[in-house]
């Protein structure tokens, strides 16, 4: 027989019947985690719906987390706003400030963050972290930049969603040139740099970058990523034999592209090819997740 699985994880939410009366939020949310019976066997949680996440932002979680850090010192994985659009829309949901946990849970070794409204990584200091996953319509400069100032010697996956303007992406391509050039990640294995407009431009700045040697696994999903930027991936991914993998779903790719990079010897996802389209003559293309 297979080993068990190690990792149990369970997800806590509430339903609209749960919170419309204006009892449950954030706060009842923590409690009900730390007053249910199973909560002890995990090593896993993740958190949906708070109740009035387009309100009341995760803060109270998160304080809780870092003033009883020892109740939560068995929680490996954590994800916080595991929601879809139709509990609340990914720029509606409001985020916290995560500065206290990296203290306060030195086990952690997976992160993943839903929604980018007021969110704060602080200053990010963690020998145990290996992967950093931010889901969101628009990361904010400032997030980037504390990304980039992380001490984080043990992470092995970063996926950030860059998103657009207007839902709260307010830096350039120059932004994410200068994340990959003043990261220090030696450990990483998985960079994804997805849900972009720019993806084009992202897709090169990432094949230039330090770390397209030490990777073996390249994500640039999710975004409006073309011909253009696909005829770059089939000229420079030769030169890296250390890559694996290539995730490019959701794309903007002709099929004839599509089936040239699918040539390339390794495994790639080139699903999801989108079509552009056109309205009073001008042309429309758009990334995955931007609302």
């Amino acid at each position: 027989m297979g080993a068990e699985a190690t990792v149990k994880s369970k997800k806590y939410a509430y339903d609209y019947d749960q919170y419309k009366d204006g009892e449950k939020g954030p706060g009842t949310l923590i409690e009900d985690i730390l007053a249910d019976p199973e909560f002890l066997g995990l090593t896993e949680i993740v958190i949906g719906d708070w109740g009035n996440t387009w309100e009341e932002s995760c803060q109270s979680i998160l304080d809780v987390i870092a003033e009883q850090s020892d109740r939560f010192s068995h929680i490996e994985s954590l994800f916080i706003g595991d929601m879809g659009y139709e509990e609340c829309e990914v720029s509606w949901i409001k985020q916290g400030d995560y500065s206290r946990l990296w203290e306060a849970m030195p086990q952690l070794k997976e992160l993943t963050i839903k929604g980018s409204t007021d969110l704060n990584l602080g200053q990010i200091c963690h020998n145990g972290l290996e992967s950093l996953t931010i889901i969101c319509g628009g990361l904010p400069v400032s997030v980037i930049r504390q990304i980039q100032e992380a001490k984080l010697p043990n992470l092995k996956k970063l996926l950030l969603y860059i998103g657009v303007e207007y839902y709260g992406f307010d830096g350039t391509a120059d932004t994410i040139k200068e994340l990959l050039a003043n990261a220090d990640f030696p450990r990483l294995t998985y960079l994804g740099i997805t849900d972009s407009e720019m993806q084009d431009e992202l897709a090169q700045i990432v094949l230039e970058s330090k770390y397209m040697e030490q990777i073996d696994t390249l994500d640039l999903s999710n975004g409006i990523l073309t011909d253009k930027g696909g005829a770059l991936l089939l000229e420079k991914l030769s030169s890296y034999p250390n890559i694996k993998k290539l995730d490019v779903h959701y794309n903007y790719l002709s099929q004839q592209m599509a089936d040239d990079l699918e040539k390339l010897p390794f495994d790639i996802d080139v699903s999801e090819r989108e079509g552009a389209e056109v309205y009073d003559g001008e042309i429309y293309m758009s990334a995955m997740l931007t609302e």
